[in-house]
C-alpha cells in the first residue's frame, strides 16, 4: 500500500476568515459531547442534531462573508498600500467587493500553495449484539496542505506536502467487540491520544511530466486506491475492510519515514509506485531515531486504466514485504487486538488486488457514475492475524441527488492459523469474521455532509454475539 505526494484524496470545501476559531468552536463542542457520551444518549443525540443545525449557521455566515460588505473590503486592509499585485489583493482580481472574501483562497493557490481540510464527527451506536449495547462519539481532524515551490520559486516540480491528523472522544469499535474498526478514522492517527501529529512532510520532485520521486515522512491510508471504495474513512465507506485491504497493515505501517518513484498514467494518476518504507510505525514522532533499525518495508502498486464495458474502470494489483522480526502483535490503530506475544518471524508479506468499473455514467457529467468494485489479498500466516480477505459492493454518485454518493459492501476475513490460537487467551474461541456496511452520504451544502450508516459484524471472536451498528457521520470539508 503506497502513498505519494502527488494525490489528495479529500475533498475542497468554502473559503474560511477565521479557521482557528471554526476549528474551537467544534473541538470544544465534540469534547463536551464525549463527556456528556459516557451519562446520558438522549443527550447525545440532541447534540448530534445541534451539531447539524449549527452548522447550517456557520456555513450561512459564511454566505454573508461571501458578500464582501464593506468592512472587509479592500481599503479596510490598506490594499493601495499593499498594491494589488501582492499576496492580499491577488492582482487583478482585487476589484470591487470580490477582493478579499473570495479571493484570498484562490491567490494562495495561485501562488501555488493550496488546502484540504476535514473535520469529520461519528456517532455510532451498537443497536444489537456485541460486548455492550451503547453509543460513542468520536471524530477525526485532518488538515492538508499541498505547496507547489516551484511557484514559490524554490525548484521547478518540487512539491510539498504537510498533514496533521488528530482523534479526539471514542470510537464504537471496542464495545462492539469486533477486530477491523468499523469507524477507522476515528482511531488514527494514534489510538490512545488526541494530540495532534504531523503524519505528512512529503517532498516530491518530477523529474519529468510522467516520472517523480519522493521522500520524506507520509502515511499509506490512499494506497490501495479504488474508485468506490477508499476515501480515508471520510467520504466513502467508514469499515477499514472498504477502505484499503487490512492484510497489509502487518506489513507496512501507518506512518513512517520513506522513498520511492511514482510512473504517472495517461490520466495524470498514479499507474506505478515503488516505495521503500521504515517497518515501525513512527506517527507520533520524527521517526528518525528508528529510521531502519528493526530492517525495511517495501511496497509497489500498480493500477490500469480500462474500458472494458465502454465506461471507466481500473485493475490494481500489489504487493508488500517487510524484514521485521515479529514477536508480537504490538498495537495498531488499524485493526483492535491485545498485544499478546506470538512465535518469532520475519519476512512479512502480503499480496492484493482490487478493481472498479462503472455501470452507469451520468450521460450530461461523466464524472458522476456509479460502478462495482471487488478487492482480494492473501498474507503470510506466521505474522498477520489475517491471512485472507476478500470483498466486493456497489458504490459511486447517486442517480438520485446530485453531490450525494452511495455504498453497499460485503467483506470475508480469514483468521490465520497460526496467529489465531494465540488470541484465545485473551478474547476466547477466533474464527473468521465477515460483515456488511451500507451508507448514504448527503451533501447538504458546498461544504457539509451527513451519512447514515449501517453495519453488520459476523465476530471472529466465537463467544460474542453479531454486531449490529447503526451511526451517523457528518464531515465538514474547507
Amino acid at each position: 500500500m503506497n502513498g505519494s505526494g502527488a494525490q489528495t484524496t479529500e475533498m475542497e470545501g468554502v473559503n474560511c476568515l477565521d479557521n482557528e476559531a471554526f476549528f474551537e468552536r467544534f473541538r470544544g463542542t465534540s469534547m463536551d459531547q464525549n463527556q456528556s457520551a459516557q451519562k446520558l444518549h438522549i443527550a447525545k443525540v440532541v447534540l448530534c442534531a445541534a451539531f447539524i443545525l449549527a452548522s447550517f449557521g456557520v456555513q450561512a455566515a459564511h454566505a454573508q462573508v461571501d458578500d464582501c460588505s464593506p468592512l472587509f473590503g479592500c481599503d479596510s486592509l490598506g490594499c493601495d498600500s499593499l498594491s494589488c499585485d501582492s499576496a492580499l489583493c491577488c492582482g487583478e482580481n482585487c476589484l470591487g467587493e470580490d477582493c478579499l472574501c473570495k479571493s484570498i483562497r484562490q491567490c494562495l493557490a495561485d501562488s501555488g500553495i493550496t488546502f484540504s481540510n476535514n473535520l469529520t464527527q461519528y456517532y455510532f451506536g451498537t443497536v444489537s449484539g456485541g460486548l455492550e449495547e451503547t453509543a460513542r462519539y468520536g471524530g477525526h481532524g485532518d488538515y492538508v496542505a499541498n505547496l507547489d515551490l516551484g511557484k514559490l520559486g524554490v525548484h521547478e516540480g518540487l512539491y510539498l506536502k504537510l498533514r496533521a491528523e488528530h482523534r479526539f472522544g471514542q470510537s464504537i469499535g471496542e464495545s462492539a467487540g469486533v477486530i477491523l474498526p468499523p469507524t477507522l478514522a476515528a482511531d488514527l492517527p494514534v489510538a490512545d491520544s488526541e494530540g495532534l501529529y504531523l503524519t505528512n512532510v512529503l517532498f516530491t520532485q518530477f523529474l519529468s511530466e510522467r516520472f517523480a520521486v519522493y521522500a520524506g515522512k507520509l502515511d499509506t491510508l490512499d494506497g490501495d486506491t479504488n474508485a468506490y471504495a477508499s476515501g480515508r474513512g471520510i467520504t466513502q465507506f467508514s469499515n477499514v475492510a472498504f477502505i484499503a485491504n487490512p492484510i497489509v497493515l502487518r506489513s507496512v505501517p501507518y506512518a513512517s519515514l520513506g522513498c520511492g518513484f511514482i510512473v504517472m498514467g495517461e490520466e495524470g494518476e498514479p499507474a506505478f509506485n515503488f516505495l521503500v518504507m521504515n517497518p515501525t510505525d513512527t506517527a507520533d514522532s520524527d521517526g528518525f531515531d528508528e529510521l531502519f533499525a528493526d530492517g525495511v518495508a517495501v511496497s509497489a502498486e500498480m493500477r490500469v486504466a480500462t474500458d472494458w464495458l465502454g465506461t471507466p474502470g481500473h485493475q490494481l494489483i500489489g504487493a508488500s514485504w517487510s524484514s521485521r522480526d515479529y514477536v508480537s502483535l504490538g498495537q495498531d490503530p488499524r485493526i483492535i487486538l491485545p498485544d499478546v506475544p506470538i512465535n518469532r518471524a520475519s519476512d512479512s508479506w502480503s499480496v492484493y488486488w482490487n478493481t472498479d468499473q462503472a455501470l452507469w455514467v451520468d450521460p450530461c457529467d461523466s464524472t458522476r457514475h456509479w460502478g462495482y468494485f471487488a478487492r482480494a489479498g492473501i498474507a503470510d500466516s506466521d505474522t498477520n492475524p489475517i491471512s485472507y480477505l476478500l470483498s466486493a459492493g456497489l458504490g459511486g454518485a447517486s442517480p438520485l441527488r446530485d453531490g450525494d454518493t452511495f455504498g453497499v459492501g460485503y467483506y470475508y476475513s480469514g483468521t490465520s492459523d497460526e496467529i489465531g490460537p494465540l488470541l484465545v487467551g485473551a478474547l476466547g474461541p477466533i474464527g473468521d469474521s465477515q460483515g456488511v456496511e451500507v451508507f448514504y452520504r448527503s451533501q447538504l451544502t458546498e461544504s457539509i455532509s451527513v451519512t447514515p450508516d449501517f453495519q453488520w459484524v459476523d465476530q471472529a471472536r466465537e463467544q460474542v454475539a453479531d454486531a449490529y451498528l447503526l451511526g451517523l457521520r457528518m464531515n465538514i470539508a474547507f
